[in-house]
This record gives C-alpha cells, structure tokens and sequence, in this order.
C-alpha cells in the first residue's frame, strides 16, 4: 500500500530484523531462546512507547505455533477476554496453545487483571503484556508472580541513524537528507523509533513541496518549523516520579547543574510548577534542616511566588530555588529523628507522660502528683534541668547525637 505508513510498512518480521534490545533479543538472549525453542512463558514487556514491544510480540506471533489474539486494554474488557477465553480451552482440545498480547495492561483495573489470572496460572493462556507504566504498580501481585518481566530500553540514536539511513535511501532518494539531519531526527525521536519513522515520512512530505526544477531537501529549518520536540514525560506515570527523584538526588548530592535540568525537565513536560515547589520545601526541611534554617523560608517565600505570577515566568524562582538548595549544606537530623520517633511510637504505643512535667490546673491533680517535683529551668543558674521529660521505658533514648 502506497499510503502505509512507515512504521507500518517495515515493522520487522524476524528476530534478525528487530533493532535495539540486544539484551533480550541477542544471541543467547533469553527471547531469542524462547523463540528457539517454540515454547514461551507468560511475560511482561514494560519500557517507553516506541522501543519495540508491540513489534516483539507481532515476531513472536509470526514464528509460533500458537493462536495468537492481540487485545487493547483501553478499549476492551471481561466481555473481550471471555470470547478468547473460550476459544483458548477449544484450542487446549488440539493441543494448540493461545497467546494473549494485551497492550498498555496498566489500563486494566484490579477486577479486570484478577479475572485473566487463574486462565494464566493453569497455562490456558500466555500472556504478554505491553506497559509503559511500572508493573510493580500497576498489576497486581497475584499476575505479577506469574509472568516474567523483560524491560525495554530506549532505542539509541545509533540504532535509530542505521534504520532511518536505509529506509531514506529506499523510500526517497529523490529527496536530499544529509547526515546531520538524520542525526537530528533522532535526536528529536528520544529513543522512539515509531516517532523517528513519523519525523522521516511528515519532513520528506513537506520537502517535496519545491517549485518545478529545484531538488528537494530536508533541511534544518524544515524540522525545527514543523516538529515539535516530543518529550516523554507523563505526569501520572513512571517518568514522573523518576525526575522528582533524579531532583531530589541532584540537590542531596549537592549538584545544582543536574537539579536544574531536571526542573527544567519537569517544567518543559507540562508539570504544576506548585508541585515542584511543594517537593523543593520539603527538601529544604529534609535534607538541609537546622544546617541552614534559612533554606525553608526562601523555599516557602519560592512557593508563594509561584502561586502569584505563574508560568512561564515562576520557572526562574525554581531555578534559583534549586541552585541554593543544592549548594546548601546538608543535615538530614530532623528526617531521621522522625522515623526513629514513629517506631518508637509503634512500638510501645500510648507510655504515659512523666508526672513531674504534667500539668496540675486543679487541686485534685496536684493531690494525685501532678506536676511534683517539676524544676523551672528559668529558676536555675544554668537554666537548663536533667530532670526526666521522656516516658519511663524511653528516659535514655536519643534521638539527636
């Protein structure tokens, strides 16, 4: 078909043809083995879109024996599953087994998973299942046991420059593309081949619109004008909490160029700068403490400033935020003592508070010990008693060395 698209058109067919992810599709890689073998377990393919999970399982369905049946978890539920269910215990008769490929499995809530899972256990079924979203989280523990978890790496951009160098040479070469434009075609991809197919195909489209007798050429401009750089980030998602903790680590190990660029991440992939600024006051408190009080209150004073002018114009107060949080230095006392006050808490539960430092408002307490042998360390000439304030079992414990 003229009009396929390009991602569509030369989607591999052959464990030969895939690109990338030698670690799983390599030699003696355990996907290549399983193929070898022409017996695969239930597996969970989870990475970012574009690196290739979709396409492993449309290999795997090409080269098996097996009665292959492709789900999208967005759009299909029990109803779908059941129908496959019943075709799968029709092929258990023939000793033919059933794959089901579930793509995007994070978009299938508890009740759904729970109900794929004894079909899986008893091997009616394999599963594979495509996410973008951390499996620890988004599948339940029961499935998660069941399946292996293979993890897709971004594509490199020199395997993206190998593919589109042979694909622009086949597909147009009636169109100028030199070296450097296909390098910042991957570039712009960030490790997704299918959106480096897509940049390839939409440029050479709109290069081919020259006057009659001038040679058509991708050129810089051309990208820059038309392609918006797609930044892989999903607020909800995997990636998020891995860049606030990549500014979160970049502070602690007291590098404000990384944590800069990492609030610059955030902000560039649609992120609440409140957000950030909320996670920046908690550092402040966390990591740097009584080392340097003032940090809480320029982060508090960072916070409030966002909430008054917005973006794009509250990304500097962040970026200052930031670089004197990294540059700080650090004390994590106050985060420390309060995990250590929570066990103790857990512990021994409600111990009751010493009599001598209870209060005494009425003459039937004071009768009862309340407040007895309480000292005002105002009173004493060093202004600082030893008298017990820690319940009993806990009068020796320190908190703060």
């Amino acid at each position: 078909m003229s009009n396929e698209p390009l991602a569509s058109k030369y989607r591999p067919r052959t464990l030969d043809d895939f690109v990338g992810q030698e670690h799983l599709v390599g030699n003696d890689a355990p996907i290549r083995k399983f193929l070898e073998t022409g017996k695969i377990p239930s597996m969970i393919f989870w990475g970012p879109p574009g690196t290739g999970k979709t396409t492993l399982a449309y290999i795997l369905s090409l080269n098996l024996y097996y009665d292959f049946h492709k789900m999208q978890a967005v759009n299909s539920g029990k109803d779908a599953l059941r129908k496959i269910i019943k075709i799968a215990l029709g092929n258990q008769q023939y000793g033919k087994k059933t794959i089901l490929f579930l793509d995007e499995i994070h978009r299938w809530n508890k009740a759904q998973q729970d109900a794929l899972l004894p079909y899986v256990e008893k091997g009616i079924i394999t599963l594979i299942g495509a996410t973008t979203e951390n499996p620890s989280f988004t599948i339940i523990s029961a499935l998660l046991s069941r399946t292996k978890v293979f993890v897709f790496n971004q594509q490199t951009e020199e395997d993206i420059y190998t593919l589109l160098k042979t694909i622009a040479k086949k597909e147009y070469p009636h169109i100028k593309i030199s070296k450097k434009v296909l390098e910042y075609i991957c570039s712009l991809s960030n490790g997704d081949i299918r959106s480096a197919l897509n940049i390839l195909e939409m440029s050479t489209t709109l290069a081919s619109a020259v006057k009659e007798g001038e040679k058509a050429e991708i050129t810089e401009k051309i990208l820059k004008d038309t392609v918006q750089k797609p930044l892989y980030y999903d607020k909800t998602g995997e990636e998020h909490y891995n860049i606030i903790s990549a500014i979160h680590k970049s502070m602690r190990s007291s590098n404000p160029d990384a944590a800069c660029y990492w609030v610059g991440r955030m902000l560039a992939g649609g992120e609440d700068p409140l957000y950030i600024a909320r996670r920046l006051l908690r550092f402040a408190s966390e990591d740097i403490g009584n080392a340097d009080p003032n940090a809480v209150v320029l982060a508090n004073a960072v916070y409030e400033s966002c909430q008054k002018i917005g973006m794009p114009e509250c990304e500097v107060f962040l970026m200052q935020l930031a670089i004197y949080l990294s540059n700080a230095p650090k004390d994590n006392t106050a985060y420390r003592v309060e995990g250590e006050v929570k066990e103790d808490i857990e512990k021994y539960g409600n111990l009751p508070v010493p009599m001598n430092i209870r209060n005494a408002p009425t003459k039937l307490m004071k009768e009862m010990g309340y407040g007895k042998n309480y000292e005002y360390d105002h009173d004493l000439a060093s202004k600082k008693s030893n008298q017990q304030c820690m319940p009993d079992k806990l009068k020796n414990r320190k908190y703060i060395h």
